[in-house]
């Protein structure tokens, strides 16, 4: 055969395998009813949101009442201990609960985000503050951060449908813990006041994330008050309302009529004036995406409403290659954008789900041709005491041995250097020595610092 004729002759591919396919076969079976306190909720009711909110789990004793003896006396043992050293107060919707392999639930991933156990967690990085992203000293008025110039980030309550154990605002969002008394967010039309007129004030202001907490907490009348006061304002162009709740709650999204219209009110109005309004979401594991999700998402969808999402890397949850593969290609299935995949924020009481920047690295170019390219993530390191988002591959310095990588901000602090910090268990034995030394622990990040700059 010649060149010429190889060039025409037709390839087939061969037919593609089910696992291919793994991102269509979503749950459709009664998963909830495998709980016992859910064992005879019929779908309907099941898939109110007011039984998800008024049935969530809130204490170890709710946690006990609902799954009983699908686990040993030694696990809710742990889940005492772990609470006594964590930053969040327990929040569990039924959803979530109902996924969780009950049967495994050491190892589970969905478990894994929600339900701190103490045999896991490891000590705390030196390096770590409650605010750890440096928000509240960005913050010119109570619960807005302005960092980068033309943005803000606009905290308008501090509670969520579930709590999320690694939650970077830990230092406000959910009830005070043993650990930790927060920073009072609560919606107050005052707070609310001075935030929306700082943003007036400031002309270079166009892009606002307004979040929480969850917009999902708010009220319809409030999402929409707070949308149109935004989109009053000339020079903002655009918007997010962020929120966890299609990933824990999606039967708000089917049964919340008054929220979902007052959502596409202010999406439509938005549209109208040339302006974009979007969802940002927040699914980390396939697991945590149904049939229900599915339904949820296709009403947004099918009112035009674009929806994003934000993942956080964590070790045991989707840190290898086959659960982001799956992740990003069930996400693009339901046409949500797979926009970001950040590394984890160096949070107290976590340090087993952080990741090194390496294992990242190594992820994000094993899954890179998984979809189209506006569906490939972007790995993304939030750099410590507030330099902003920088992408993880763009470092001035990596470490592997200290564990310390250098970035710079340009925009935000053009003269700054900016640290992220590896989790201490994943370093050598002396390493970890020293970074318990506060003389070796300031040399090493001077070194890197230092290697840096040349």
């Amino acid at each position: 055969m010649d060149v010429i004729q190889a060039l025409h002759t037709p390839r087939t591919k061969p037919p593609v395998a089910f696992k291919d396919l793994a991102h269509r076969a979503l749950r459709r079976d009664e998963f909830w009813r495998r709980i016992p306190a859910f064992r005879n909720t019929d779908a309907r009711t099941f898939h109110s949101h007011v039984f998800q909110m008024r049935h969530s789990i809130t204490s170890v004793g709710k946690l006990r009442a609902a799954i009983g003896d699908l686990v040993s006396d030694g696990f809710y043992r742990e889940v005492v201990a772990g609470l006594q050293h964590a930053p969040m107060s327990v929040r569990i919707s039924p959803y979530i609960l109902s996924l969780i392999n009950w049967d495994d639930p050491y190892c589970d991933p969905i478990r894994k985000q929600f339900l701190s156990l103490r045999c896991e967690q490891k000590i705390d990085h030196p390096e770590l503050h409650l605010d750890s992203l440096n928000e509240l000293g960005d913050a010119p008025v109570a619960g807005l951060t302005h960092r980068y110039p033309d943005r803000v980030l606009f905290l308008v309550l501090d509670t969520c449908p579930v709590y999320c154990r690694f939650c970077t605002r830990s230092y406000a969002v959910g009830l005070d813990t043993e650990d930790v008394e927060k920073v009072n967010l609560r919606v107050n039309r005052a707070r609310w006041d001075d935030a929306i007129g700082y943003i007036q004030s400031r002309i270079e202001v166009e892009d606002v994330v307004v979040s929480g907490g969850d917009v999902y907490q708010l009220k319809a009348d409030q999402l929409e008050e707070l949308g149109n006061r935004l989109l009053d304002i000339d020079h903002i162009r655009r918007f997010r309302f962020a929120t966890k709740g299609p990933a824990v709650m999606p039967q708000k999204l089917i049964a919340d009529d008054a929220w979902v219209d007052a959502l596409t009110r202010v999406v439509d109005r938005g549209r109208a004036m040339h302006k974009d309004v979007v969802l940002h979401t927040h699914f980390n594991h396939p697991a945590e995406i149904t049939d229900i999700t599915q339904d949820g998402l296709n009403r947004l969808l099918s009112r035009g409403i674009a929806i994003r999402n934000q993942a956080v890397l964590q070790r045991g949850v989707n840190d290898d290659t086959e659960t982001m593969m799956l992740l990003v290609k069930r996400l693009s299935y339901l046409n949500v954008q797979p926009y970001y995949v950040f590394f984890h924020d160096l949070v107290r009481g976590v340090e087993d789900l952080r990741t090194t920047l390496d294992d990242g690295l190594a992820l994000e170019k094993a899954i890179r041709g998984t979809t189209s390219g506006f569906n490939m993530p972007t790995f993304i390191v939030d750099t410590l005491g507030g330099g902003g988002k920088r992408d993880a591959h763009s470092y001035e310095y990596y470490n592997r041995e200290t564990g310390i990588a250098v970035y710079i901000s340009p925009v935000v602090k053009p003269d700054a250097f900016f640290l992220y910090f590896d989790p201490l268990w994943r370093l050598s034995r002396d390493v970890q020595a020293r970074w318990q030394d506060e003389v070796e622990r300031n040399k090493m990040k001077a070194e890197a610092i230092e290697a840096a700059g040349r």
